[in-house]
């Protein structure tokens, strides 16, 4: 077995070889924009030449052939020093000073010309690139930023899996001691005889079974945090190795084009000025000007950006892929889609299924634009008034002072429409690079998520598997607190004090149902949840019991139950007398110093607080990790949370301030690291990245299968009815009409059912269709059928809120308290109040028919009262009616022992 010193030295073998690779990168990208520096420099130097030739050639017209012989010479040896950038625009030069040796004779028109029309227009030229250099330089030092964002990312996944690897080891070592001393203590029992010491023996054995138990469910716990922690390394490592492609491959040309945005075109347009002016004067120089209008009609960007390229290949070219290392010998290098984290990677594909396709079509529609933009920028930068005819040039000596000024103004008007369609256009650059950016690294995930799916399925799908036991937790639910706190609407502190948990239920229980359900979910905080909902969980929060152990809660409701604690406390989590102060460090500039003094003012929090706080903060750092995904950044997550954390007693200005609110808040989420003090420093409870179900409330069961949690037995098969017409869109739905009978198989996902009509089978939708119970399904095949629809304006509307209500009650209960196990046979059934059960379902209608346009409801019959069975489904209003959840996969996954 390796040391710990020699386990420590490999990782932090595999640590330094990234921080190489990192430190290698950050070298590479500021050799770029030092090399895109030097070639404005070298742009506005061949500006600065040509403007000042021309300028020249105006002034020594009168001295003919030999004036213009000396500036030939005198440019063609400055050219020859030149870095060779540009190889088109240098074959210009090239052609221009050959063919003006020739030159020997001009008059006053051509040096007009030259000296006022093209000198200007070069000047704006000079210009032009300057101004262009430095937005394409912010682009590209914004997407250098986002790259080392994304490695930076892909270096915490990395340590975070190395240490919950360690953590794994360190639990199968135990294990493996555990199992050593059992068969130690067997041997010395085998070794005693029958009638001695027997009592001894037997309560030896049992304490051996619960170390062992206990044992088995730590490395089954650890295994599954390991695992996370490698799908979320090697999903980050493929989002890295992406945006390593896309910026080097992709992105950098973009920017090249952009600092060479309309560069060429200015050169051409300014030459064939001259051309034409040379045109008109001296026709006897044809060959000489059809020679260099084919040097400047050469002129090409795209070529002088390849050429650029590879002059310049050690700063340009693709940096190797960051490859994969495993933690101590782990043998897996792909992600893992085993039965335990299945359902939630497939969740999470169909979520990147849906954010990849609406980021693709931004992406689309921003490059139509894009494209768009640049072609009317182009057209402006060409516009003829720059370029005089020879009508105009020829009338330019005879005009008054003053007969210039109607061309400067629509210059003027000209050059301020250019710059603002150039800051449109590099707002659609910045917006273009990085949804696409976005794009790459979303299809990067979605590719490798959809190839373990795939194996997955494979795997499960082939019948030589043999048949395995497979250890399972059941979720039980929390135990009822002994002391009445009431948790919402109350003194924090107090209640830490009262209730001795260091963090409150209703915190620890949503965060963590949002860590294992819905860090992926596109609008987490940000798309309210059903206030209806929300009230129940918190009443039952109040009550002391835990909702939140049933996944089938909506996730943006759990997380509109967790803002609505932090904004009914009184005071605020943050102290009233800290309010000024923190909202001071926002004028702070860097960030070094903005993080150290909010840490000074937090560090004087009470203890409590401070652990609430890093838990919290730690939390929200976790879920904009994912802002890829779920569209949550630090600044949107605290835009929906600043208002609840920090309040002040002056509330005529909290509008006012709300933007150094949320300031503060992004930063400490940013930050949390730095603000908060460790475990270490300040012990308490911290937020674990990769969760599972808590082990206090979780006891293992073994069940023979194959690992499959899907199929049900036969005899189990469900019944149902359609409450609403469906229309399949894809050859794996089936299609049916209200009030058809259909029969369900198993639950293939929170919103899906594996099922068949008429024969064919295929997946049938949740929220369209009611789950008939035992007693509705044999009324129904007796023809019974229950209560249409007709009479549900007879109802007591007093009556069908009391029925509600009991009905939402009676659902919390039954999840709470979990179904039981179905016995060998089955139990006697409970007298059924056929009249209650009427009133409810009559309810439920009203329900349905108040959200649904009115439609004819098929005749149900009537529920019975709660047995032992599978489940117990409401109807589901409308495909709209619930915004999200996690389904349990199948009944076999979590259920209560006997």
């Amino acid at each position: 077995m390796m040391t710990s010193h020699g386990k420590l030295r490999r990782e932090k073998g595999s640590l330094a070889e990234y921080e190489s690779q990192m430190k290698d990168l950050r070298a590479q990208l500021t050799d770029q924009m030092k090399i895109l520096d030097s070639q404005v420099e070298v742009k506005q130097q061949q500006l600065s030449d040509l403007s000042e030739f021309l300028r020249r050639r105006g002034d020594i017209e009168a001295e003919y052939a030999r004036a213009l012989d000396k500036l030939t010479e005198r440019f063609t040896h400055k050219t020859k020093k030149k870095e060779q950038w540009g190889q088109s625009v240098c074959q210009v030069w090239s052609v221009l000073l050959t063919q003006t040796r020739l030159e020997s004779r001009e008059h006053a028109a051509l040096g007009d010309t030259c000296c006022n029309t093209l000198t200007l227009r070069l000047a704006h030229s000079t210009e032009d690139t300057h101004r262009l250099h430095k937005r394409s330089k912010e682009v590209g030092t914004q997407m250098q930023d986002e790259l080392l964002k994304v490695t930076t990312e892909l270096q915490t996944a990395l340590k975070t899996y190395n240490q919950y690897h360690t953590d794994c080891l360190i639990a199968e070592g135990k294990l493996k001691e555990a199992e050593r001393l059992e068969e130690r203590h067997t041997g010395k029992s085998a070794e005693l005889g029958p009638g001695q010491l027997v009592g001894q023996r037997r309560s030896s054995v049992k304490k051996m079974e619960r170390l062992m138990e206990k044992r088995h469910g730590r490395v089954q716990e650890t295994q599954l945090k390991c695992t996370k922690a490698r799908n979320d390394y090697l999903l980050n490592l493929t989002a890295a190795n992406a945006a390593m492609n896309k910026y080097y491959l992709q992105d950098i040309s973009t920017l090249i084009d952009c600092c060479d945005l309309g560069f060429h075109l200015s050169m051409e347009r300014v030459m064939k000025c001259y051309m034409a002016s040379r045109w008109r004067i001296q026709k006897t120089e044809e060959t000489g000007l059809k020679q260099l209008e084919a040097a400047v009609t050469s002129l090409d960007q795209s070529g002088d950006r390849d050429a650029l390229l590879q002059q310049h290949d050690a700063a340009f070219c693709l940096p190797f892929r960051f490859n994969y290392h495993p933690h101590e010998g782990d043998q897996v290098c792909e992600v893992s889609a085993e039965s335990q984290v299945r359902y939630e990677l497939e969740t999470r594909f169909q979520q990147l299924q849906s954010r990849l396709a609406a980021v693709t079509l931004e992406t689309e529609e921003v490059s139509k634009t894009l494209k768009a933009t640049l072609a009317a920028l182009l057209d402006t930068i060409c516009d003829t008034d720059c370029n005089p005819s020879s009508e105009v040039a020829s009338t330019l000596s005879h005009e008054p002072p003053g007969g210039s000024s109607v061309q400067k103004l629509t210059l003027a008007k000209r050059r301020a429409n250019q710059q603002e369609t150039e800051t449109y256009y590099f707002t659609k650059v910045k917006e273009f690079l990085t949804s696409s950016s976005l794009a790459s690294k979303l299809q990067a995930k979605h590719d490798i998520l959809h190839d373990a799916i795939q194996k997955a399925e494979a795997v499960d799908s082939d019948p030589s598997r043999t048949q395995c036991a497979r250890s399972v937790r059941v979720r039980k639910s929390r135990p009822v607190s002994q002391f009445c706190h009431t948790l919402f609407t109350t003194d924090i502190l107090s209640y830490i004090q009262s209730s001795g948990q260091q963090i409150p239920v209703v915190v620890e229980s949503c965060i963590r149902f949002i860590n294992l359900h819905g860090l992926h979910h596109e609008g987490i905080f940000r798309v309210p949840g059903s206030q209806r909902e929300v009230n129940l969980i918190r009443d039952a929060f109040e009550r002391g019991d835990d909702p939140l152990s049933d996944s089938e809660c909506d996730l943006d409701s759990v997380a509109g139950v967790l803002k609505l604690y932090f904004r009914g406390l009184e005071p605020p989590l943050f102290p009233y007398d800290s309010y000024s102060q923190l909202l001071e460090c926002v004028q702070i500039e860097e960030d070094a110093e903005k993080a150290a003094q909010i840490k000074a003012i937090i560090s004087t929090f009470p203890r409590p607080l401070l652990i609430v706080m890093r838990y919290l903060f730690a939390f929200l750092n976790h879920v904009s990790q994912y802002s890829d995904e779920n569209m949550m950044q630090p600044y949107n997550l605290a835009v929906c949370f600043g208002p609840s954390l920090l309040r002040g007693l002056d509330s005529d200005d909290a509008v006012a301030r709300q933007p150094q609110v949320n300031d503060l808040v992004k930063t400490m989420i940013l930050q949390h690291d730095i603000i908060f003090p460790s475990q270490s420093e300040q012990p308490g409870p911290v937020y674990e990245k990769h969760m599972t179900l808590e082990q206090e409330y979780c006891e293992p069961i073994t069940e023979e299968g194959d690992g499959e949690t899907e199929p049900l037995p036969s005899e189990d098969e469900w019944e149902a009815v359609a409450m609403f017409d469906y229309v399949a869109r894809s050859p794996a739905e089936l299609s049916f009409k209200q009030g058809e009978t259909l029969t369900l198989h198993s639950k293939a996902s929170s919103d899906w059912w594996r099922g068949e009509v008429g024969g064919v089978k295929g997946l049938i939708p949740h929220k369209y269709i009611s789950v008939l119970e035992g007693s509705e399904r044999g009324k129904r095949d007796e023809g019974g059928g229950g209560g249409s629809t007709g009479n549900l304006s007879a109802e007591d509307p007093h009556m069908e809120n009391t029925t509600r209500s009991q009905e939402r009650r009676h659902t919390l209960d039954t999840v709470r308290q979990g179904s039981c196990r179905l016995p060998d046979r089955p139990p006697e059934r409970a007298p059924i109040d056929k009249e209650m059960i009427s009133r409810q379902m009559n309810s439920v209608f009203k329900e349905l028919l108040s959200r649904q346009p009115a439609v004819q409801s098929p005749a149900l019959a009537t529920p019975v009262a709660p047995a032992p069975a599978p489940s117990s489904s409401l109807p589901q209003a409308a495909p709209s009616a619930k915004k999200g959840g996690f389904g349990l996969r199948g009944r076999a996954i979590f259920r209560p022992v006997d």
